[in-house]
């Protein structure tokens, strides 16, 4: 047993496949993994974007384009990762779309987008890589699913995003089901709830949402490349094992608060 951070945190030699990986919280993971001795196996949407990361990121880094918000696309990314490797330590379910609308006009497009991919394909993703996963797992060093969700699935947000909303609570509460579940394979599984970080996604939120949602956060800031990797690289290393169906949120304090 050793108590040095060297070895408590470490994810050196681990293969982590991360959805969502081109940009943003995903890119941020990616990163901290890379640099910490890990190799990652990259999903986005757009080729150019995630093969774009990946060379830049080095040879550790493998990209796989998929829309994974498609059932066909789940199984053919999942097969793409078993012909790259024959487990997988550590799989971050971070793939995500929101959609904002009036109560009255929101569509059903605006729904069924969100929620196959911000819930159906943790599941299903998760269901097609458990066989990889129970591969890199031991008694000892358990293989590990973490969900991103969001603190919206925490609290009742000012923002008329019901899919996201609803789907962010889902995941959340997925997270807890499949850690009861998964946990006599060996997996653990947790989740981290962002609150408000640099994306495309926040880009999109008008100003004066956003420098309201800074006013109402106890930290006075938005979260950056660092919280996240500190977060993420804790629930993927021995430091964490004891850990399953938990959610950390990490939002400057601002879900529990405002």
């Amino acid at each position: 047993m050793s108590f040095r951070i060297s070895d408590l945190f470490s994810v050196a030699g681990k293969t982590v496949v991360i959805t969502g990986g081109s940009r943003g919280i995903g890119e941020m993971i990616a990163r901290a993994y890379v640099e910490n001795g890990a190799r990652v196996i990259l999903s986005s949407r757009k080729a150019s974007d995630v093969e774009g990361l990946a060379a830049e990121l080095g040879p550790n880094a493998t990209a796989i384009a998929a829309d994974l918000s498609r059932m066909e696309e789940i199984e053919r990314f999942a097969a793409e990762v078993a012909k790259l490797t024959d487990k997988v330590h550590i799989l971050f379910n971070n793939a995500g779309a929101s959609w904002g609308a009036s109560f009255d006009e929101f569509p059903e497009a605006g729904w069924d987008k969100v929620m196959d991919l911000n819930v159906k394909s943790v599941f299903f993703l998760s269901q097609k890589l458990v066989k990889l996963l129970e591969a890199a797992a031991t008694p000892e060093d358990h293989a590990r699913i973490i969900n991103i969700g969001s603190m919206d699935g925490q609290h009742v947000s000012h923002m008329e995003t019901y899919s996201y909303a609803a789907s962010k609570a889902g995941v959340l509460h997925l997270t807890r089901m499949m850690a009861k579940n998964l946990a006599s394979r060996n997996i653990t599984v947790n989740a981290i709830a962002p609150g408000y970080f640099p994306s495309k996604m926040t880009a999109s939120v008008a100003d004066d949402i956003n420098e309201n949602a800074l006013d109402k956060t106890p930290l006075k800031r938005w979260g950056d490349s660092l919280d996240m990797a500190g977060c993420a690289l804790f629930l993927g290393s021995r430091a964490s094992a004891f850990l399953c169906g938990a959610t950390i949120t990490v939002d400057g304090g601002y879900s529990t608060t405002a």
